[in-house]
């Protein structure tokens, strides 16, 4: 639903608007959470991003962020952000930390950025291993006012959520969230880093082939988040992950550290470290180009394709994926066994464990995760001297081929699978026969083998001629949900030092009052220093704040420190910025 400009959205409202089952992965963000040192880390980062991007970011960044609700003074509010997203048709969520591909991928495909909660420490400055909130807000959302961009960005999640996943996708997912909030988190040792790290090194020591979601990621990496666009010595930052990081997207100019490749479908081979920056970079002529490039990877999905290849790479993946018909009835399970003709068409498959029989992405009634809980099988193609599909066949038509309710029936396919029993219901929808459900039922194969024996219940056989489209996941994801619960990892608060962040706040404060009502402050601002003799920021932010009286003697020592602080490597090229560069102004 759209807003009027300026309207502010609420939390609540946009979570109630989702399907059920993306609702456990949405957070709602506390405001007061953001300590006086995490709005201070922000306008650092933002006044030096938005300075050093304003000639190397395309153009669209400077003018998306003051249309997508943020400021540079302080951390964005979600609703502030929405009120602003509103007017161009996309909303945002916070969530914590990195959530399941397939589901980035399914908020995407519905217009919703996903925005992580936390905000990068003062450790992280200059770059962040984990998401935050100065990434997905800062470095996404600004390229949404660009029409083209938007389409794109949807139309990946709607390709990403159609990928087919592997049960090791899921480990390395959680692998990399683990290492993402081991390394972002200060308590955090260097056994506990070197262990996260082992095991994504194992888990990445991996000779099977990627999964369409893995590829998949992969050209998401090196487009949305660390894309290039123009031309191979002539280009402009469009990433977010370039966007939203000092020192890479400073880094990613110098074509002898970071070399330059022209965007193409390949750049799925192209492997990636999460927490390290990158050693390459593609370039993409325009969004038109990007489009094009998605196109390319779609167009050899199995979602595009179907077939019995796609049902075999569902049976490789051992994961929840969906077969659908070409009447449009959708079979999601743990596809187990296709078998095919002598030209290599699927005549039958089966799904092991529990499956939901679906049309049009809604659970048909009755044919839930319960009902066949022990999994489904079924033909596929077209009966013996029948000139069309059995789904387009009237009742009258099926009569006078001896197809009746509460009859016994015998269906002959071309495949030489036949089906026997007592007929009992014609599932209909939009005058097609989707289903058809029988009693005392056998099914053989041309060699006699049974696939479905009475004694085993009621059989329930779908209809269609081909299967059209295999894809990953279940088809109603609201009614067969496979990613709960929600990540077994959760971020690490930051431990926090209340009397520093006090003397944050004060400076802060003082950074807009007159200087009357600021000296009395600031003599305790100055006194608070001498505890803290390492806080850099601190010191930038005071300097800052009582920049116009730049010869008084408390710029001078505040200058002094930053000098000798700038000695310890840890703190020489952040210190060097701050002294060095002309922050951007404060926007409104």
């Amino acid at each position: 639903m759209l807003h009027e400009p300026g309207q502010m959205v609420s939390q609540a409202e946009i979570v109630a608007s989702l399907p059920a089952h993306l609702r456990p992965f949405v957070r709602v963000q506390d405001y007061l959470r953001y300590t006086a040192r995490d709005h201070a880390v922000w306008r650092f980062v933002m006044s030096h991003l938005t300075h050093q991007l304003r000639e190397t970011a395309h153009p669209v960044y400077l003018e998306g962020l003051a249309k997508t609700g943020i400021a540079l003074d302080h951390i964005p509010s979600i609703d502030e952000m929405n009120a602003a997203l509103a007017q161009l048709g996309w909303r945002a969520v916070v969530v914590d930390g990195f959530i399941p591909p397939a589901i980035f991928m399914e908020f995407q495909a519905l217009k919703v950025l996903v925005i992580a909660l936390d905000m990068r420490s003062v450790d992280h400055i200059l770059y962040t291993p984990a998401p935050d909130i100065v990434h997905e807000s800062a470095g996404h959302a600004p390229f949404i006012v660009d029409v083209d961009y938007a389409e794109f960005l949807q139309s990946f999640g709607e390709v990403g959520m159609k990928a087919i996943t592997t049960q090791h996708d899921f480990e390395v997912y959680e692998a990399i969230r683990t290492l993402s909030i081991v390394k972002e988190c200060p308590a955090s040792s260097e056994q506990d880093i070197a262990e996260a790290e082992a095991e994504l090194l194992r888990l990445s020591d991996h000779d099977e082939p990627l999964s369409e979601a893995a590829l998949l990621t992969r050209l998401h990496w090196w487009t949305v988040e660390y894309g290039l666009v123009g031309e191979l010595h002539d280009y402009k930052l469009f990433g977010a992950g370039l966007l939203s990081s000092l020192d890479e997207s400073v880094r990613c100019l110098n074509d002898e550290l970071v070399r330059k490749i022209p965007l193409t479908v390949d750049a799925v081979t192209a492997q990636y470290d999460i927490t390290r920056q990158q050693p390459h970079l593609f370039v993409t002529k325009s969004c038109k180009h990007l489009s094009q490039v998605l196109e390319e990877f779609a167009s050899c999905m199995c979602f595009r394709r179907g077939g019995a290849a796609s049902l075999r790479q569902a049976i490789d993946a051992a994961t929840v994926c969906t077969a659908q018909y070409d009447t449009g009835v959708q079979v999601s399970g743990r596809i187990e066994e296709v078998m095919c003709d002598a030209v290599g068409k699927a005549v039958y498959f089966r799904t092991a464990g529990p499956t939901q029989l679906a049309w049009k992405d809604r659970e048909l009634f009755g044919h839930g995760t319960t009902y066949h809980a022990q999994g489904f099988s079924s033909p596929v193609g077209l009966l013996k001297d029948f000139s069309r599909c059995l789904s387009q066949y009237t009742f009258d038509e099926l009569r006078a081929h001896n197809i009746n309710i509460g009859q016994w029936v015998t269906l002959e396919f071309l495949s030489g699978i036949t089906v026997s029993g007592q007929l009992t219901a014609i599932l209909r929808q939009e005058h097609q026969n989707l289903l058809l459900s029988f009693e005392q039922c056998t099914v053989t194969d041309l060699h006699g083998r049974q696939l479905f024996q009475p004694e085993w219940g009621t059989y329930d056989m779908a209809v269609g001629a081909a299967i059209t489209s295999v894809f990953g996941g279940s088809a109603d994801r609201s009614a067969y949900q496979l990613h709960k619960p929600v990540p077994v990892t959760a971020t690490m608060p930051v431990p926090v030092d209340e009397k520093l962040m006090t003397l944050y706040a004060q400076v802060a404060e003082i950074a807009g009052a007159d200087s009357a009502a600021a000296d009395g402050v600031i003599s305790d601002i100055v006194e608070g220093l001498n505890a803290y003799p390492r806080e850099w920021l601190l010191r930038v932010e005071l300097l800052n704040a009582v920049e116009q009286d730049e010869s008084s003697s408390l710029a001078r020592r505040l200058r002094r420190e930053l000098e000798t602080l700038a000695q310890c490597p840890e703190f020489s090229h952040l210190i060097q910025l701050a002294l060095q560069s002309k922050p951007t102004s404060v926007a409104a």
